[in-house]
């Protein structure tokens, strides 16, 4: 019957729900949570009480699509963190209840771990093109912006690592002030594609090592719209494709300097991107380009499993059951950890 995982996923927004067997992809469902849009941002209490509304459905659609019975199941892999307390501890109260009434053994998964090994879900059994180790990630979210050495499913080391925001944060917030809305990630990516990133120069950090920071590049771009709504109130309304290109392609620029200077600086030319921002079709064309230069064999992860996914979870939830790598029924989630 196979190794047969059922993966939880409920650090953030995202109610999901994946099962996984032998490494083949099932199911994966995911309920987004559209109530945080009207605050310009994930509201933990409201999260909350949406997962609590969602894991039920969103577990037994996952069982139902994968076309399975729950009986079928070998074990239940949870993210215990990082991430929002509350939402956390929806899914990972429902996953000890499960795994009790079942008799199944449970699987803690680091959320950030998760998202690097995105790239082992396989769709079909014949899939091929997985990352050979060791790797390097860039994980780049709303919360994280990291360079990962990647030696092994379970030996990951943070090489490099943002010390004020992430990339993702300072598309949120110039977004927000622009008015463009909840994530921002995505309208930028958008209007960036209609925009010239000439138009505008924004400051970019110099920072030593391979950490990032991005609260230079945030500050600038509200000193840029401050000066300028002076003269013209219409100012962002004009610019926003042009704005938003700049934004996206400082922000590129930044990441891929780290990365190219640790890639050359480790020997390591098997290089990867995840997390939420991985999706951004500038950021993908700035990792074909490095290929055709710089001779990068590249992971480009399914727009699917950029985000936050049960997949991942699943799916590292899988490498730990080959380990024998279980936790107890009092495992508590965690807020904040690095990889």
């Amino acid at each position: 019957m196979g190794i047969t995982i059922l993966g939880i996923e409920s650090s953030c927004d995202d109610t999901s729900a994946a099962v996984i067997r032998d490494g083949v992809l099932l199911s994966n469902v995911i309920a987004g949570q559209a109530v945080h849009e009207a605050y310009g941002g994930v509201v933990p209490e409201l999260a909350s009480r949406a997962h609590q509304q969602n894991i039920v459905p969103v577990v037994s659609e996952a069982i139902k699509r994968a076309g399975i019975e729950r009986n079928e199941l070998t074990a239940v892999a949870f993210t215990r963190g990082p991430g929002l307390l509350g939402s956390l501890l929806v899914g990972t109260s429902f996953a000890k209840g499960l795994a009790l009434s079942l008799d199944l053994p449970m699987i803690e998964v680091n959320h950030l771990q998760a998202h690097v090994l995105a790239h082992f879900i396989k769709q079909k059994p014949d899939d091929t093109g997985q990352p050979a180790f060791p790797f390097l990630c860039l994980l780049v979210s709303g919360g994280n912006s990291q360079i990962i050495k990647v030696n092994a499913y379970n030996d990951m080391e943070v090489v490099g690592q943002t010390i004020d925001d992430a990339a993702g944060e300072a598309f949120d917030k110039c977004a927000k002030v622009m008015g463009l809305g909840y994530p921002g990630g995505p309208v930028v990516n958008r209007l960036a594609n209609a925009g010239d990133a000439r138009a505008f120069a924004f400051s970019k950090p110099h920072i030593a090592g391979y950490d990032y920071s991005f609260s230079g590049l945030k500050t600038s771009f509200l000193y840029t719209l401050r000066d300028a709504l002076k003269d013209n109130p219409d100012f962002i309304e004009q610019r926003k494709n042009d704005l938003c290109a700049s934004l996206q392609q400082t922000v590129i620029d930044i990441l891929m300097d780290k990365l190219r200077r640790a890639a050359k600086d480790l020997s390591i030319n098997e290089v990867a991107v995840a997390g939420g921002v991985s999706a951004n079709s500038g950021l993908r064309e700035a990792f074909v380009e490095h290929a055709g230069r710089l001779g990068w064999k590249i992971h480009l992860p399914p727009n699917i499993f950029t985000t936050d996914n049960a997949a991942m979870v699943a799916i590292t939830g899988y490498f730990k059951y080959l380990d024998r790598d279980f936790c107890s029924i009092d495992a508590v989630p965690y807020a904040r950890v690095t990889v």
